[in-house]
């Protein structure tokens, strides 16, 4: 297999898939098409909070899905008919900018005279090779990859390996549908700076990040049960006991990756309250559970939200 010609030619996955990756193979092995069968009566991953002049939905998003997730809930479904704008984390369209794409490859990658194993500790190295050799990939193929990305390969080759694609994750089926429509589509953040939220950790937190993929990795499909059926009734508590669970060493990945960025988020959100057109907004399920999530920050600030 020819990694790097696997990495360019799937540049716009490379982007999809971000911190969430036991949540993402949890869920997307597990979401399937009777869940539009459940009771209407359950909860779903859905809030909504009232304002004067509008209605701020939040959605927890499934990153990568197989085809036949679909139909989503009608619940879920009327959440998007209801609103005229949609906020996303990024816009997506940006992946397929031939600047970002060479900016990924540009941060993604070491420098001549540096390689993985100068940068990673012998244990990490070896797990890494251990992973590779089973997959039938040679080391060599890593030899340039920053921890980070090889963490993000690993994670696609895996879901490519199981049949589950990013083009089918809730995010992205939303987004190419606001374009159809003519919604307005509002991004949090760029392409490149969720590209800089891993080019810019230390060889600590990179180190970190690989290992927690890693482990992540070995436990995804005994992980897959429980966390689906969490994701589909609604279930915060569980949901985020799960994820507790797979964040628990790496404490600064966690950070990086959906702290901080849920504190950027609520101000953009604000500004979108009492602006008189309702508003869906749909990030990761990671970001709406747990102590600080923006849940739990808006809530802090005053706000009456509602699950669905």
């Amino acid at each position: 297999m020819d990694v790097k010609y696997a990495f360019k030619r799937n540049i716009r996955q490379w982007l999809h898939i971000f911190v969430y990756l036991a949540v993402a193979y949890a869920l997307a092995s597990g979401v399937y098409a009777q869940e539009h069968l459940q009771p209407e009566t359950r909860k779903h991953f859905l809030w909504s909070m009232q304002t004067k002049k509008n209605t701020i939905y939040l959605l927890g998003s499934v990153h990568v899905l197989k085809s036949d997730a679909y139909p989503l809930a009608p619940e879920i479904e009327r959440a998007y008919e209801d609103a005229q704008r949609l906020v996303f984390e990024t816009n997506m369209d940006e992946v397929n900018d031939p600047a970002v794409q060479a900016k990924m490859m540009t941060l993604g990658l070491y420098t001549e005279g540096q390689t993985l194993n100068k940068n990673v500790s012998e244990e990490t190295y070896k797990l890494l090779e251990q992973k590779l050799t089973a997959a039938g990939i040679p080391m060599a193929s890593f030899n340039r990859f920053k921890p980070w990305l090889s963490a993000v390969t690993l994670s696609v080759m895996e879901l490519q390996k199981l049949g589950f694609d990013p083009s089918y994750g809730v995010d992205a089926y939303f987004f190419d549908r606001a374009k159809k429509d003519a919604k307005e589509i509002i991004p949090l953040e760029s392409a490149e700076y969720q590209l800089k939220l891993f080019a810019q950790m230390d060889d600590r937190e990179q180190e970190s990040f690989l290992r927690q993929t890693l482990e992540d990795l070995e436990v995804a499909g005994t992980m897959a049960s429980d966390m689906v059926d969490a994701w589909k009734s609604g279930d915060v508590d569980k949901l985020n006991s799960i994820i507790s669970v797979s964040f628990k060493e790496h404490p600064d990945v966690y950070d990086r990756f959906v702290v901080r960025r849920n504190k950027n988020w609520i101000s953009k959100i604000e500004n979108l309250m009492n602006q008189g057109d309702n508003v869906l907004v749909i990030v990761g399920a990671a970001h709406l559970v747990g102590a600080k999530s923006l849940l739990d920050l808006l809530k802090v600030k005053g706000y009456i939200i509602e699950q669905r």
